[in-house]
């Protein structure tokens, strides 16, 4: 390796090769790593052939470095905003009653105020 990569650099590089399972990145002329097909993008990636080909420049952030086995994991889809409804996905989950709760704290509450016109009205 040329110069000292780190996992969270964002680097340019150019596709070399594809495969079922990813696409190969020179990050420069000694070093090279794999986008996995899982990290091409938000969503289901059926063919990589679909959205990269060789000979193309990329923006990459490196995911893991294993020095002992030279592989460097990459990373396009980390570099992408995050689709809106995956955003949904990742707020943390209320419950039924919470929402319930929410909805009717001031419902109850009217609720009870009329209880009181309506008793009035009925003449008890």
């Amino acid at each position: 390796m040329a110069k000292k990569i780190e996992v969270g650099d964002v680097l340019t590089g150019k596709v070399t090769g594809i495969q079922p399972y990813g696409a190969f990145v020179a990050l420069d002329e000694y070093t090279q790593g794999l986008v996995h097909i899982s990290e091409i993008t938000y969503g289901f990636v059926k063919d990589v052939s679909d959205f990269l080909s060789v000979g193309d420049e990329i923006e990459v952030k490196v995911l893991d470095v294993d020095t002992d086995q030279k592989k460097i994991s990459l990373s396009i889809r980390e570099l992408q905003e995050v689709p809106f409804h995956r955003k949904r996905d990742m707020q943390p989950r209320r419950t039924l009653q919470d929402r319930v709760d929410e909805v009717d704290a001031d419902g109850f509450q009217i609720l009870k105020e009329k209880l009181k016109d309506w008793i009035e009205q009925s003449g008890h």
